[in-house]
């Protein structure tokens, strides 16, 4: 009886057995080609483990995908499961939904790369105008200090959202 058991899912635990092997392959690849990058356009280091965190994160929740396909979870309990899942999240981030595009514009910022710590910035805004330097790139916010020496913290998205000038500091 298990043998007849293991030949009927045998593609699977081949299959299963493969992901297996590429999970590790490929966080491998993704860690090292986020931290070269990083690299390249000298991106803070915990700023590049933040980014490399989230993406890692996306690359586990993109194989639990492959693993319940592989097994024949039924795509209309995939979608039950991911409907409960994004309900749960939207009424997490309902009364804060910044928190989600601030660190959707930290990824960006970290791959665009417009402005580095230590280049001074003008924020143009109506009501309050900016002029700073960058001290740190967080995941949520962007760490400024004023020419009066005030830390200012300015969450991501906002960077996305107003015209900023850079004047880049070598």
């Amino acid at each position: 009886m298990n043998l007849y058991i293991m030949k009927q899912y045998l593609p699977q635990i081949i299959a299963t057995i493969v992901v297996f092997i590429l999970i590790p392959i490929s966080r491998s690849i993704s860690s090292k080609i986020i931290m070269k990058s990083g690299l390249i356009l000298q991106i803070a280091e915990a700023r590049r483990i933040r980014v490399k965190q989230v993406v890692l994160i996306l690359l586990n929740i993109t194989f639990v995908f492959v693993l319940a396909i592989i097994w024949g979870v039924k795509r209309e309990n995939i979608l039950i499961g991911l409907s409960s899942v994004f309900a749960v999240i939207g009424v997490a981030f309902f009364a804060q939904w910044s928190l989600l595009s601030n660190i959707t514009a930290g990824v960006i910022m970290f791959f665009s790369a417009p402005f580095r710590v230590g280049d001074k910035i003008h924020i143009y805004d109506k009501d309050l105008p900016i002029h700073a330097v960058i001290e740190s790139i967080q995941t949520f916010y962007t760490h400024i200090r004023t020419e009066e020496g005030e830390l200012i913290l300015i969450p991501n998205n906002l960077f996305l959202q107003r015209v900023v000038s850079v004047q880049k500091v070598e």
